[in-house]
């Protein structure tokens, strides 16, 4: 209770901060993002002046962005907070120590070694039953329990230890992956490529088809922009987004279609998936809470039964082939209250070694408290039927005696009991864990390394694991003639003037200007690609071509594109329509080639000419050029225009009519 009213302080105490420094409070902004649809517009507008006068409160720029002043970012922190939702605290070293300690296979030999240490200095008093001339041997079995006692606090403290290095690793390796992870904001007018972690509320990010969303902000600009917001509200269908309509755009949607621009609203725990995050860790603290106050259960059952209304069922799994042993649990909350059979119980796994391992332990266990008593029965009825019922004497020799069976008993039962067993195969598996470590392999549970050696197929993507996840133009058709190998050098290309120019400008203003080419560095020999390596490959080709993408794309930026058709998995093509200096209409489409192709009537001859392209003219490119391209394995992308009289534009929502009677420019393999 007191973490929470120390968090709730501290967020009213930054959200005074947040109004008085910038007019607008952080429970402001999450409200409009909760309520969002035509109430959040209507408020949006109405209450914050519209994308202007929301930019006016958080002192952005709409346009050029913030300016990038350190003070300034830090008072964004300070008064919005910052974007990362804090990690749960690691568990401590005494921490992983109870948690060993408290594990039955270590429990079990500590207690057991106790009890034949504390016999081991039994001496039986008075008279025995024992010889009198037999001589007398040294008592050394104290040595053997102190030796258990001393083992398993030690395999107890190896096994935190392995448990504690691997956390820290793996805490290191995800800091990594998040500084890894990076987005484009737009400060002082230049797009910069910055960690998610660095994003303030104010800024202004570019977004494109492919990205996650890692901040909560609305829409300043948009081309053609759908959103995925499945994972938020369960909603399959995809979302237009535009400034007016509905510009609400939340953390952990997906963009499908377009690109555009956003100003950011909320970050962190402040952003829909922070506060989604936050309950979820709420629910599980508490359902935690609850199970270790009102559950019990029985850590060694190994087939459990399953009911379902009257019927049940044996929940025995066979898993000869498998890795993992699955449990069925009923969940008796869900039975209650939800009718779906699958959703009535809870699944557990265990890895099989472990299973096996503790089942047999506990078949020798039960095994091993018959033969105890089975013993002490054989060798104490006798006894008492002779000294007692035939001779009806008492002694205590007696009591010696009994005693004495009783050790025997003990100790063939602890001898019995394999606790070493799922001793000896944790230190294995920590063993095996550690060999791996030094391979670059992090192993972060002993249960994996069991896992990965039952497997015989492994199924991985091929970008960026058997290749570098880079593309590069290996050869092109353009001109009437094939050039093969092109990617070394470009020189040897002979092209029209007017069919380069068509080239450059196409690829440049046809491309996400979020993809782009940056200069390699000390470390690296190869340039780096960012965003889309398909575009990237052809901005390359742009570069060999000695033109100038950036240029181009600072004289046509995407506040002017009179109209764009952004790529998706249905269009497989991507069109932007631009006015030019000559006030000449133009659309630029660059998609799949046979696609493509089949929408032009006219290609660009050897002299830069138009000539007419007809269906024979199509097969016979299908033939020389895109399938001898396919063979290779490259990817084939053809690129095309069109020219609109400026007096007669098109409706540009007719789609199907406009991207068609193309002229083909290249197509690039």
């Amino acid at each position: 209770m007191a973490t929470k009213k120390k968090s709730t302080n501290d967020h009213n105490d930054s959200s005074e901060g947040a109004r008085h420094a910038f007019g607008i409070s952080i429970q402001e902004l999450e409200t409009l993002m909760r309520t969002r649809d035509h109430e959040g517009v209507k408020e949006l507008n109405e209450t914050y002046g519209g994308l202007n006068g929301i930019g006016q409160k958080l002192k952005t720029n709409l346009i050029n962005g913030l300016s990038g002043d350190n003070n300034d970012l830090s008072a964004r922190i300070t008064a919005f907070g910052r974007n990362e939702i804090p990690p749960k605290p690691p568990r401590t070293f005494l921490r992983l120590v109870l948690d060993a300690l408290l594990d039955v296979r270590f429990v079990r030999p500590i207690i057991f070694a106790i009890i034949l240490f504390a016999l081991s200095f039994y001496y039986p008093s008075g008279n025995t039953f024992e010889p009198e001339g037999k001589p007398t041997e040294a008592n050394v079995a104290w040595i053997e329990c102190i030796i258990i006692i001393i083992v398993v606090p030690i395999v107890v403290l190896v096994t935190a230890f392995n448990d504690w290095t691997k956390e820290r690793q793996f805490r290191d390796l995800q800091s990594k992956i998040e500084l890894d992870q990076k987005f484009n904001v737009i400060r002082e007018s230049q797009v910069h490529e910055i960690p998610i972690k660095d994003i303030v509320v104010g800024d202004i990010c570019q977004i494109k088809y492919g990205d996650l969303l890692p901040v909560d902000g609305v829409v300043v600009q948009s081309n053609g922009l759908k959103v995925d917001e499945s994972s938020l509200t369960g909603e399959t269908d995809l979302i237009k987004k535009h400034e007016s309509e509905d510009p609400f755009l939340l953390s952990g949607t997906h963009i499908m279609e377009g690109n555009g621009k956003m100003l950011v609203l909320a970050v962190g725990e402040h952003s829909q998936m922070g506060m989604v995050n936050k309950l979820l860790c709420t629910i599980t603290e508490e359902n935690n809470d609850n199970n270790n106050q009102n559950t019990t259960t029985d850590a060694d059952v190994s087939k459990r039964q399953v009911e379902s209304g009257s019927t049940t069922t044996d929940a025995a799994v066979n898993n000869q082939g498998a890795t993992t042993l699955q449990e069925v649990i009923p969940d008796d909350v869900n039975q209650a209250n939800n009718k779906d059979d699958f959703d009535r119980f809870k699944f557990e796994e265990r890895p099989s070694l472990q299973a096996k391992l503790t089942e047999l332990a506990n078949q020798i266990a039960y095994a091993g408290r018959r033969i105890f008593i089975l013993i002490v029965l054989v060798l104490l009825v006798p006894f008492v039927i002779e000294e007692f019922v035939q001779r009806h004497e008492w002694n205590n020799k007696f009591c010696n005696r009994v005693v004495g069976y009783l050790i025997t008993g003990i100790t063939i039962f602890v001898v019995s009991v394999p606790d070493s067993l799922p001793l000896a195969a944790t230190i294995s598996l920590a063993y095996t864990v550690k060999k791996m470590t030094k391979d670059n392999n992090l192993v972060r549970h002993l249960d994996a390394c069991e896992t990965i050696g039952n497997i015989t197929t492994i199924c991985f993507d091929k970008t960026g694991i058997l290749t570098t996840n880079r593309m590069t133009v290996v050869q092109v058709y353009v001109g009437e003639k094939h050039w093969k190998n092109i990617e070394n050098s470009t020189k040897e290309i002979i092209i029209p003037a007017n069919t380069k120019e068509f080239i450059i400008e196409g690829i440049s203003v046809n491309t996400n200007y979020s993809s782009k080419i940056l200069p390699s560095t000390e470390q690296e020999t190869l340039s780096k690609q960012v965003g889309n390596k398909t575009e990237c490959s052809l901005l390359g080709f742009v570069d060999a071509l000695d033109g100038n993408y950036d240029e181009i794309r600072t004289r046509y930026p995407e506040e002017k594109f009179i109209h764009a058709y952004k790529f998706n998995s249905a269009r497989k093509n991507m069109s932007t329509i631009i006015r030019r200096s000559d006030s000449t209409v133009r659309m630029y489409t660059k998609g799949t080639a046979e696609i493509i192709l089949k929408k032009c009537n006219t290609i660009l001859n050897r002299n830069g000419e138009i000539i007419p392209f007809s269906t024979i003219d199509y097969d016979h490119l299908i033939q020389t050029v895109i399938e001898p391209m396919t063979c290779d394995g490259l990817r084939t992308i053809c690129l095309a225009y069109r020219d609109f009289s400026s007096n007669r534009l098109p409706d540009w929502n007719d789609e199907t009519n406009v991207v068609d009677q193309l002229t083909c420019i290249c197509i690039c393999g």
